[in-house]
């Protein structure tokens, strides 16, 4: 799959390019502060990266999972970022560094101690973390960490070329609803 990823992630940069530089440039408009976020995340063999997304939250928001988070501190323009799942194409430069693939378990914070846990016992932490995955497509995300590490673990095992092409065509198709603010 590698080599798909390698395929996939420089061929999305370069067509989505355009989009790219639109979002940018209409994030400094719409929020104020950078327009794009590193955040550190877990990776393969629990060694951790920066991941890169589009802003979508107020500035000095803590870096936690996104279902702690306060909906308030998601901007308008955040919101529809979010919506479009536009806040992700920034992770194609992950996944093109070989730091994630396109397919594969969403990478947690060092602070989700206990999906850590969970995902040690499973070997989940033996394959790259993926911009989408089967638990995104079954609207599962790390609120329940004991049933996302089950599901990567299962994804993992079940995975091939077949699944990995399913995964992209349904998250391009907006199946799921991947890590999701929750209303208070």
């Amino acid at each position: 799959m590698f080599l798909f990823d390698l395929i996939l992630s420089l061929l999305g940069l370069i067509i989505l390019s355009p989009l790219f530089i639109a979002v940018f440039f209409l994030s400094i408009i719409f929020q104020p502060g950078t327009p794009l976020l590193l955040q550190q995340r877990v990776g393969r063999r629990e060694k951790l990266f920066d991941l890169i997304k589009f802003r979508t939250m107020e500035l000095g928001t803590k870096s936690v999972a996104t279902h702690e988070v306060n909906p308030n501190q998601v901007t308008g323009w955040g919101k529809i970022l979010r919506k479009t799942k536009i806040d992700e194409v920034p992770q194609l430069w992950n996944v093109l560094k070989g730091e994630m693939s396109l397919v594969g378990p969403r990478p947690c914070l060092p602070n989700q101690t206990e999906l850590i846990q969970r995902r040690q016992k499973l070997g989940v932490f033996n394959v790259r973390p993926g911009i989408t995955g089967l638990a995104q497509i079954q609207g599962i995300d790390m609120s329940t960490p004991d049933l996302l590490a089950k599901t990567d673990a299962e994804m993992i095992r079940t995975q091939n070329v077949g699944n990995y092409f399913k995964f992209i065509f349904l998250t391009i198709l907006g199946s799921g609803r991947g890590d999701r603010v929750i209303e208070k």
